[in-house]
């Protein structure tokens, strides 16, 4: 009977999926890199321009310059989502909500390093630090949809040790291994009335709590690369990251509200009480196609096609440690492609300017959108400058700006009568300033 009741009143099946990473499809984050934001990323298992090559494909580290490099940076990102109610209900019991909770999105700040070096001429190890998947959505708290979601955050951390090889002057070779931790935070509020309404003990309205889900894994994956010269003018790169299986492990806690009456606390404590709990969460594997053309002295084309794994998110389960079912959610995501093109102009043997523009497809359809994570197609338009000092060191500074397809949801978590019936849309957008910062030694 409790479990039944938790079920209802937790809509954690986002345990993973807390993060709205609306600059990458789903929640995916591609700023691995400060360098690859002014070109969207474009050319990115190609490019090789520095130590991120590890994360993006590791066979780059053979064509990189100098003997040893490290190259670090920094991705500050702005999500809006801002939400307007367009006819939503809450549970019954409760008290009102605002209908708007404010702006979900918030500032965050993406750290990334890398250290390369070459063994001999044609061999090459290294190993990157950064957080390929996450962000956070946080809304105000009487959010007339805060039964779906209040807080909702994840964070990685990605330690990717590689190895690239030259076969030859044409091709290169590379792998690496993915030491990858996660780390998820969820909180919804709780209709504590509605549980003692189903308890039979008698109709008392407007007590409400909230429910926290906390929870973490360190898992292993894997990714491969190569990458082809045909000519000194041409380029083409192709990578693979594989998928990682978590197996999160956690608490489930609340914060109840104080009834006055101590048969109702006691009940309140015995229909949701705290204890560990545990999901399964595949994150997608993902296939990369690159080229780089050189036009001529002062102009290079870059070009990018991307195919990410997300179908394998079909249905999220969370458990009471022990074994006993707690929610069900159904996600049924798609897989998706991301398309970028990008440019470089050399404008002195100092300066270059960098472009970009990309599409990036959601895996999300409306149907099936979850308040924890708005997200939509995006547009991407970018641009930033590459700047030498001296001959050791280069800084690269890029800003992009995304365009996204205001979300609609239409979501109850499975159950209107614990949950509310959310509907409406967001105004969205995601603003990117990426600096890197290379270094030759």
């Amino acid at each position: 009977m409790h479990n039944k009741i938790i079920a209802k009143l937790i809509p954690v099946a986002a345990i993973a999926l807390g993060g709205a990473g609306a600059h990458g499809a789903g929640f995916q984050l591609l700023e691995q890199n400060g360098s690859g934001v002014a070109n969207s990323f474009a050319g990115s298992a190609a490019v090789a321009e520095n130590a991120s090559t590890i994360y993006f494909n590791p066979a780059g580290m053979t064509l990189l310059s100098g003997d040893r490099q490290v190259s670090g940076g920094l991705d500050l990102v702005r999500v809006g989502f801002e939400f307007s109610d367009e006819g939503s209900t809450l549970p019954a019991l409760t008290a009102s909500g605002t209908g708007v909770g404010g702006d979900a999105g918030g500032i965050a700040a993406i750290p990334n390093a890398y250290l390369a070096m070459k063994l001999t001429p044609k061999l090459a190890v290294g190993i990157g630090f950064g957080a390929p998947f996450g962000l956070k959505t946080e809304y105000d708290d009487d959010f007339i949809g805060r039964f779906l979601a209040i807080n909702s955050e994840i964070k990685t951390i990605n330690i990717n040790p590689s190895i690239a090889y030259q076969v030859s002057p044409m091709v290169s070779v590379g792998f690496g291994v993915n030491y990858q931790k996660i780390e998820a935070e969820l909180t919804n509020a709780v209709n504590f009335s509605g549980l003692l309404a189903q308890a039979g003990l008698g109709v008392f309205p407007g007590l409400e709590g909230v429910g926290k889900v906390e929870a973490d894994d360190f898992s292993w994956g894997w990714n491969v690369g190569v990458i082809i010269q045909p000519s000194q003018t041409t380029r083409v790169g192709l990578s693979y990251r594989s998928k990682i299986k978590h197996e999160l492990t956690g608490d489930i806690s609340f914060q109840r509200p104080d009834s006055g009456n101590a048969q109702l606390n006691g009940a309140m404590a015995a229909g949701a009480p705290n204890g560990p709990g545990e999901a399964e969460v595949e994150v997608p594997d993902t296939f990369i196609i690159s080229a780089m053309q050189q036009l001529s002295p002062k102009w290079t084309m870059l070009g990018d096609i991307s195919w990410t794994g997300w179908s394998s998110l079909e249905t999220l389960e969370v458990f009471r440690t022990g074994g006993a079912l707690l929610s069900t959610e159904t996600l049924e995501w798609r897989d998706t492609w991301r398309i970028a093109l990008g440019a470089n102009y050399r404008y002195s043997d100092k300066v270059g300017l960098k472009f970009g523009i990309a599409y990036d497809q959601s895996p999300v359809e409306t149907k099936h959108r979850l308040a924890r994570l708005p997200d939509a197609n995006r547009l991407w338009l970018s641009l930033g400058s590459q700047y030498r000092v001296g001959t050791a060191l280069v800084v690269d500074v890029g800003y992009a700006h995304l365009f996204i397809n205001d979300p609609k949801i239409d979501a109850d978590g499975g159950d209107p009568a614990a949950n509310g019936h959310l509907v409406g849309s967001y105004e969205a957008s995601v603003d990117i300033l990426g600096v890197q910062l290379t270094y030759d030694f």
